[in-house]
């Protein structure tokens, strides 16, 4: 079946059925890293510009890691490097871009929106890996993987999303994925951590991690986000922890057999004590793994199943 969208910009806009397709597909790009020879030819003559305004070491590694699997000719624009630091606009920078002509644009930006003004102005697909505090949505996506694939399905489970949820596009685009997959959503936190009228995106709000994490299936940790914060939003960081860590007892309220997540990257003793962290329910590290087949999966979509394959885009 054909997917009905050009870019990926955020997972508002996506139905279950498009949700399923790129899970599907994941699993099978899941098989293909696993295997000695890594490499498809996919992609193969195709362009893929990764352009990230805002550092991130493991989300651009992990595209670049994607697109050269599938055999595409990747390019990363070092943004610090380049003319945007000379007063170069968002536009500008776009219409450049445009001219090398490629096939899809990655593209990470501090500013809410950016990718969606850039995906009106390239003629290529654009996939949003993070605007400002909006979306993240290839995290969303990795994250739903592994939960499916450790619990064999994402409906029905009960899903906390614990921590700094105010400043958090991964919480955003995670709320919305697990709503239209059935799952049912808490936010735990702070309120000072709590965006006004979160209630309204289908989600129970708990200000006690005792209270909200009561038999949870999933526990999804968030990063305290302090190069976001303009103002004391927690008294300090040992409080944070004592009351919003996770740590052995807190996690006691969760069923026993309940998965530990984080986007990473994570600030141990902060949002997550170590023990946990490297515990026999943490699924940190199968989230990395997952991350670079959701985005396989992602590309190989877009640029063979999306609106644009007949062209022969």
């Amino acid at each position: 079946m054909p997917f009905p969208h050009r870019h990926l910009l955020g997972i508002k806009g996506l139905n279950e059925p498009d949700l399923i397709h790129l899970l599907d597909k994941a699993d099978e790009a899941v098989k293909l890293s696993r295997q000695r020879e890594k490499k498809s030819s996919t992609l193969r003559g195709l362009t893929q510009i990764n352009l990230f305004f805002e550092a991130s070491t493991r989300t651009q590694s992990s595209f670049e890691l994607a697109g050269k699997r599938l055999g595409a000719d990747v390019m990363n624009m070092a943004v610090g490097n380049s003319s945007v630091k000379k007063g170069e606009t968002l536009i500008d920078t776009a219409m450049t871009l445009n001219a090398m002509r490629p096939d899809i644009l990655v593209v990470r930006h501090s500013s809410a929106g950016a990718t969606a003004l850039l995906a009106q102005k390239v003629g290529c697909s654009v996939i949003n890996a993070g605007d400002g505090a909006h979306e993240h949505p290839t995290q969303a996506l990795l994250d739903a993987l592994t939960i499916r694939r450790a619990k064999g399905r994402i409906g029905r489970l009960i899903v906390a999303i614990c921590g700094d949820v105010l400043h958090s596009r991964v919480a955003r685009s995670n709320i919305v994925l697990l709503n239209l997959m059935g799952a049912r959503v808490r936010v735990v936190g702070p309120s000072t951590l709590m965006p006004s009228g979160i209630e309204q995106m289908g989600v129970e709000v708990f200000t006690s991690m005792e209270e909200g994490l009561k038999d949870a299936d999933v526990v999804m940790m968030l990063r305290l986000q302090r190069e976001r914060m303009a103002g004391a939003f927690v008294p300090s960081v040992r409080e944070y922890f004592r009351f919003y860590g996770l740590d052995a007892e807190k996690l006691k309220r969760a069923k026993d057999d309940a998965l530990v997540m984080h986007p990473g990257p994570m600030n141990r003793g902060v949002e997550i004590a170590s023990e946990i962290a490297d515990g026999p329910q943490s699924v940190i590290e199968s989230q990395v793994e997952m991350g670079v087949a959701v985005r396989m999966a992602v590309m190989e979509t877009l640029l063979l199943d999306g609106p644009d394959r007949e062209a022969g885009r």
